[in-house]
């Protein structure tokens, strides 16, 4: 972690103890407050701390918001290319550098049309790692890096399928209201909703959500 990683998640939670006291707090750094509230922001003040530490552009504040532990708002920004992007599980939207739009992921039917992402096969485990090769071998082009950052251009119509493993609640709870309002979907390698993190799987049409899962679930371990 870095000082701006605690800096910047303690200016948002003085931000919410001030303008929503009643309201809870799930964040990276200095862990939860008020869980059980009926609305609970969810803090991940750089996701992608080994990008940012190194330079890279690659990482992005997170800031989602759970109503009655279900997400109904999620934001990803990127200060130094003034990039945001932000949805409801209704709708998504991009502001930045090229303007404003609405977020919409494109159709991708098969495998073999995709493009996959994930920020590493070196963060998974022996056997996820095999799981996910067996998916990368058949997609028509897979790329590493990314961290939030993949998960938004997949929103935007750019990606198919981002496969990740070991996520925090922090790092998958605010980009879901994003994916779903672009018309994507986002799960657990089980096909269960990733409240809780854990091994994610997000893709712009389903067809080929239910492609990778299905792969997924014949080749990982028990």
């Amino acid at each position: 972690m870095t000082a701006a990683d605690h800096a910047a998640e303690t200016a948002m939670r003085n931000l919410i103890h001030r303008t929503f006291p009643g309201h809870g707090i799930i964040g990276e750094e200095f862990g939860n407050e008020r869980t059980k509230a009926e609305y609970v922001w969810v803090l991940d003040p750089i996701d992608g701390t080994k990008s940012f530490i190194a330079g890279m552009l690659a990482w992005g504040t997170l800031i989602g918001l759970l109503r009655e532990g279900e997400p109904v708002f999620g934001m990803m920004n990127q200060p130094f290319i003034g990039e945001r992007f932000f949805g409801d599980g209704a709708r998504a939207h991009y502001r930045g550098p090229a303007g404003k739009r609405n977020l919409r992921t494109r159709a991708c039917g098969a495998l073999a049309d995709a493009v996959l992402f994930t920020t590493s096969p070196l963060l998974m485990n022996k056997k996820d790692r095999a799981s996910f090769a067996a998916v990368e071998e058949l997609v028509r082009l897979s790329r590493y890096g990314g961290d939030c950052y993949a998960y938004c251009v997949l929103a935007a119509g750019h990606v198919d399928l981002v496969i990740e493993t070991e996520l925090k609640p922090y790092d998958v709870l605010p980009l879901m209201p994003i994916i779903v309002g672009a018309g994507g979907v986002i799960t657990t390698w089980e096909g269960t909703p990733p409240l809780s993190g854990g091994r994610i799987v997000a893709s712009g049409d389903e067809r080929v959500h239910a492609a990778a899962l299905d792969l997924l679930k014949k080749t990982a371990s028990p």
